[in-house]
């Protein structure tokens, strides 16, 4: 395998892999050859497909995927060997003007560089600031992992911080909308204390003014529109099917 890069300009180059026949025939012999200890053909016992027709059915994909393999893996050496500074990916120039049947392949990747500069802050004043995580940061953190990555345990009653699965009802605004939500979302302190001790299968009645402590909530759990949800002032019943920690 061959690499080299051509600028262009300062800010723009052309890449060109070039990759010869010694350079995959050996792996895809690999392949095709443990495809023939593989392949069940009908008219052939297993281990003993002519390679013949091994290669006419299997040898193009196979040519194709470690062409490919050797192209992405050659071309990602060279850019870090080289230390290019790439803004996005390189984009390939003549990829649908591939030959597989050539032997010999040579494909070419447009580059785009990041410019060079330098910022001279000698003379500049700059403040260091040192972050101190404090106890409730911490605590919150915690809390957070623990939300994320602990096991859910299904239960009967409502808690503090539990996890409620239930539908929300009003024949009003014709609101029937099953959903899911923490105890912490909730704004008021009544509201709060009527989920909690509710246990699965019980109906609770929930005033939405004051609900939830950000009023796009009412869209989110209560399936409302973004203009009803905004002031919403009316009674729901809320049917709890699940309780979890």
């Amino acid at each position: 395998m061959n690499i080299t890069k051509k600028d262009i300009d300062n800010l723009n180059a052309v890449v060109t892999v070039e990759i010869s026949k010694d350079d995959y025939s050996g792996k895809v012999n690999d392949v095709l050859n443990n495809y023939r200890k593989n392949a069940n053909i009908p008219g052939f016992r297993k281990g003993h497909v002519p390679m013949g027709m091994v290669k006419k059915q299997y040898g193009k994909a196979v040519l194709v995927e470690e062409v490919n393999k050797l192209l992405q893996d050659g071309l990602h050496k060279f850019l870090t060997e080289e230390k290019l500074d790439v803004l996005g990916n390189p984009l390939p120039k003549n990829e649908a003007d591939i030959n597989w049947d050539a032997g010999d392949f040579a494909f070419e990747f447009e580059l785009g560089l990041a410019p060079e500069f330098e910022v001279d802050v000698k003379k500049k004043a700059v403040t260091q600031y040192k972050i101190v995580a404090d106890k409730e940061m911490i605590d919150n953190q915690v809390k957070a992992i623990r939300n994320q990555f602990g096991k859910i345990k299904s239960k009967q009653e409502v808690e503090k911080d539990d996890e409620i699965t239930g539908t929300f009802i009003s024949e009003e605004k014709e609101i029937e909308n099953q959903t899911t939500f923490s105890t912490e979302v909730i704004k008021g302190k009544k509201q709060l204390n009527a989920l909690i001790g509710a246990k699965t299968g019980d109906e609770v009645t929930l005033k939405t003014k004051g609900l939830f402590k950000d009023d796009h909530d009412n869209q989110r759990y209560l399936g409302v529109s973004h203009d009803d949800a905004h002031g919403l002032d009316i009674e729901v019943t809320l049917k709890i099917s699940e309780v979890n920690k």
